[in-house]
C-alpha cells in the first residue's frame, strides 16, 4: 500500500465505502465517484502498481481475467450498445491516479462521451513506416 494513494485505500478497506461490484485476492472493481456513464466500472489491482510497465505477468493475468468477466457482467446488467476498455499510463495519456486501473465504460449511441478517436490524421507514409519499423524492432525480442 502506498500512503495517500486513493486506490490503495479502497483496496485495503474491509468495509468499502465505494460502490464495489467485485473483489478477490488480486483485484477490486467499483464505480468511480464521477462515472462517465452509468455502469462505468474501474478494475484495480489490490497491490500498488503505478502503471502497465510495473505490472508482472501473474497480476496482468488476473486483471485481464477480471476485466473480461466484469465486461460480461456489465453487458448482462445493462442495455449497452458497445463498451470501451480504457487503460491509461502517464499524465500525457490522461492517467490522473498513479495506480494502474482499467475503465470499463458501457456505451450507447448519442451518449455524453462522444467519439474518443480523432476523425483523421495527417501522418505521411514515411512517418508511419519509420514508427512501424521502430516498434517492430523493439517487439522482436518478445517471447511467450
Amino acid at each position: 500500500m502506498v500512503t495517500g494513494c486513493p486506490f490503495c485505500e479502497i483496496a485495503e478497506r474491509e468495509t468499502p465505502d465505494t460502490r464495489e461490484v467485485y473483489r478477490d485476492r488480486w483485484v477490486v472493481a467499483f464505480f468511480p465517484t464521477e462515472p462517465a456513464v452509468l455502469g462505468h466500472t474501474l478494475v484495480i489491482p489490490r497491490r500498488h502498481v503505478r502503471d502497465i510497465w510495473e505490472l508482472d505477468d501473474e497480476l496482468a493475468h488476473h486483471i485481464g481475467w477480471a476485466t473480461l468477466r466484469l465486461a460480461t457482467a456489465i453487458r448482462d446488467a445493462t442495455n449497452l450498445a458497445g463498451l470501451n476498455v480504457i487503460q491509461s499510463n502517464g499524465e500525457a495519456a490522461s492517467q490522473t491516479v498513479p495506480h494502474l486501473h482499467v475503465h470499463l465504460v458501457p456505451r450507447w449511441d448519442g451518449d455524453a462521451i462522444g467519439q474518443i478517436w480523432p476523425p483523421e490524421t495527417s501522418y505521411t507514409e514515411g512517418e508511419k513506416d519509420r514508427a512501424w519499423e521502430r516498434v517492430r524492432n523493439a517487439a522482436a525480442h518478445i517471447s511467450e
